[in-house]
């Protein structure tokens, strides 16, 4: 199969481009997702020769790049909203705008939009990406969350993002949102829903992210054979459910990596997430995107970690028999 195993770069935004490119070559990784953290959108978007070193980094260590990521500027587009503000959002924007919601909003918007031009000088057609959500704290419906709040949100998270949409258009760009807990899409339904609202709009498709789906109750597989023609990027990361009774699907307020949680992120294939599954799904939706390795697991060393997922995940980036296997069982 011809889908690159790439390595999300934003959890190793302690090194340097080089470092990162230089590592993941080494662990056996094809390509990079470029995040924020490692590409500064701006220039990216207006200085072609920042661009040119960008590339040159990249194929010194023989590494592609078919997608960026700006989920945290992503996150602050509805997260600034009047009801689902709060100052942890602060880390996620320059200092300077600290404590100045309003003005945090403002330029993760134009970020986003740069971003679009940033996409299109690296040749690169997918961004990931955060939208964020005005409701996420009404998930549970207590005090009582009525259907008029949540049909508002969903309508100003359209009103926010489609000019970004444009935006991304213009440069022939896709977006691929990660369906995550505190976006307006963060499960099945939700996520029928966003599309849905955006009249199932070409630009807006999906970071399929199984992880996140199956500690939630919702089947992988399921859902990505539901949504396939709107996988437009796909993130390998795997999920250790541990309900034994006392654990909560919740989190009860404890860290990941703590063994009391009832589910914790860990490296490619310690988990429960069926690979093969999706590989077979991805293959009959005819998906050639990247695989990207988001590594996260508290409880194991991250260079170790991602050198063996790599080799995980290529075990399932099979592709499709181009015959049926019984077709040689006849009579001549």
């Amino acid at each position: 199969m011809s889908r690159p195993v790439t390595l999300f770069t934003i959890q190793w935004g302690d090194l340097s481009l080089e470092e990162v490119c230089k590592l993941a070559k080494q662990m056996g990784y094809e390509g990079l997702e470029l995040s924020a953290a490692h590409l500064d959108m701006k220039r990216a978007a207006t200085d072609p020769k920042y661009v040119e070193e960008v590339k040159a980094t990249l194929k010194k260590y023989d590494l592609g790049c078919w997608a960026l990521s700006n989920h945290l500027a992503g996150q602050c587009v509805c997260d600034t909203l009047p009801d689902a503000y709060d100052s942890r959002l602060d880390g996620f924007a320059p200092a300077a705008l600290a404590g100045k919601p309003e003005e945090i909003q403002k330029w993760a918007i134009d970020e986003m939009k740069v971003t679009a031009h940033a996409a299109k000088a690296m040749g690169v057609n997918v961004v990931t990406f955060f939208m964020g959500s005005p409701i996420w704290k009404f998930w549970y419906s207590f005090p009582q969350t009525s259907e008029e709040q949540i049909e508002a949100a969903y309508q100003k998270v359209k009103e926010l993002w489609s000019p970004i949409f444009d935006e991304f258009d213009a440069c022939g760009v896709k977006l691929a949102l990660e369906v995550h807990p505190t976006e307006i899409a963060f499960d099945y339904w939700s996520t029928k829903k966003l599309l849905d609202v955006f009249d199932r709009r070409p630009t807006l498709g999906i970071n399929f992210d199984p992880s996140h789906l199956l500690w939630q109750g919702v089947d992988p597989v399921v859902f990505c054979r539901d949504f396939i023609d709107r996988i437009y990027h796909v993130h390998a990361k795997d999920v250790k459910l541990n309900f034994d009774g006392r654990n909560g699907v919740l989190g009860s307020h404890i860290t990941f990596g703590d063994m009391h949680r009832g589910w914790n992120f860990v490296s490619l294939g310690h988990g429960d997430v069926d690979f093969d599954g999706i590989c077979r799904c991805l293959n009959q939706g005819g998906y050639t995107g990247p695989y990207s390795v988001e590594w996260e697991d508290s409880g194991m060393d991250r260079v170790y970690g991602a050198t063996e997922a790599c080799e995980y995940i290529k075990k399932y980036n099979f592709s499709a028999s181009d015959f049926a296997f019984d077709s040689a069982i006849k009579n001549d």
